[in-house]
């Protein structure tokens, strides 16, 4: 009886501190101490690179709220270039906290729309940002949407974004190089897109397809290769800046912008960490199947 009560008790100890460590956490990074560091680094960034100070992207890079270093990475770019609108989209947000686009939305005020199919991660996001003293009296737009080249145009343009924003982040673990090709409504300065290192230096995409949801027929058979999607990058007017320490978020700044600064990188550049070598082994399963070639 004691030792059945024990068990009981150390279970709900358990739930309680995962609790207090989620709530605790998510308020840590939002605190004054993070803003204030943030803001310094920003400013020192500005006044190393109107020395002549360059860094390199590699060494820039921590997390706050992104789900690796892009954090640091970003913060470093928009010091280099500048930041003019303050906007975001994030296509593919989850819950829009775990996001490559939060950061800016809570410890720098920009405003931005958050887009996902997941209805559940949806309401949690907003929950989030309406509760949260930094964005509680005007939070990003979050919508529910299965996200679709058809559509995406319709769905930006609808929730209030055309034309020029400071950042587009694109994570939807399947079309996003189709989705990416589709947009013409807005003209984002920064984009930072998943890219499926598994595919290697091989110029190939897997075929669009509308109603796709990930895991598919196979979880690693969708989206596009890093070489594809510089060159799709390219065609749109943008050039490759550099990635996450692993090399799968690939980041593109529009051409005429920084370049000085932010000179382009090859895709070789971005795929030198070793665990590239061994997830190029995953694709040997679904190397015969249907590509397209670009």
């Amino acid at each position: 009886m004691v030792s059945s009560f024990k068990a009981t008790a150390k279970r709900y100890l358990h739930k309680a501190l995962a609790f207090l460590s989620s709530e605790w956490g998510l308020y840590a990074k939002n605190s004054p101490s993070v803003k204030i560091g943030q803001r310094m680094l920003y400013n020192f960034y500005r006044y190393a690179i109107s020395q002549g100070r360059r860094f390199q992207l590699s060494d820039t890079g921590f997390r706050v709220y992104s789900q690796f270093e892009e954090d640091g990475i970003l913060l470093y770019i928009f010091a280099a270039i500048g930041v003019e609108h303050k906007t975001f989209i994030d296509i593919g947000s989850a819950d829009g906290i775990k996001s490559n686009c939060a950061n800016f939305a809570v410890n720098f005020g920009w405003t931005g729309l958050f887009v996902d199919s997941n209805p559940m991660k949806i309401q949690r996001g907003k929950a989030y940002y309406a509760g949260n003293p930094d964005t509680a009296l005007y939070p990003p737009t979050f919508v529910q949407a299965h996200i679709q080249a058809e559509t995406i145009n319709q769905l930006i343009q609808d929730n209030g974004f055309t034309g020029e924003v400071d950042l587009m982040s694109i994570d939807i673990d399947g079309n996003d190089y189709w989705v990416w090709d589709a947009i013409t409504v807005v003209e984002p300065r920064v984009v930072i897109i998943e890219t499926h290192i598994e595919f290697g230096m091989n110029s190939i995409v897997v075929p669009y397809d509308k109603d796709y949801r990930y895991p598919g027929k196979h979880p690693d058979y969708h989206g596009a290769s890093p070489v594809a999607m510089e060159k799709l990058a390219l065609k749109k007017g943008y050039r490759l800046v550099g990635a996450n320490h692993y090399g799968f978020n690939t980041i593109y700044v529009k051409s005429g912008i920084g370049e000085d600064i932010l000179p382009a990188v090859s895709v070789e550049r971005i795929m030198q960490h070793p665990r590239n070598r061994e997830r190029l082994r995953r694709f040997e399963a679904i190397k015969d199947w249907e590509y397209i070639h670009v």
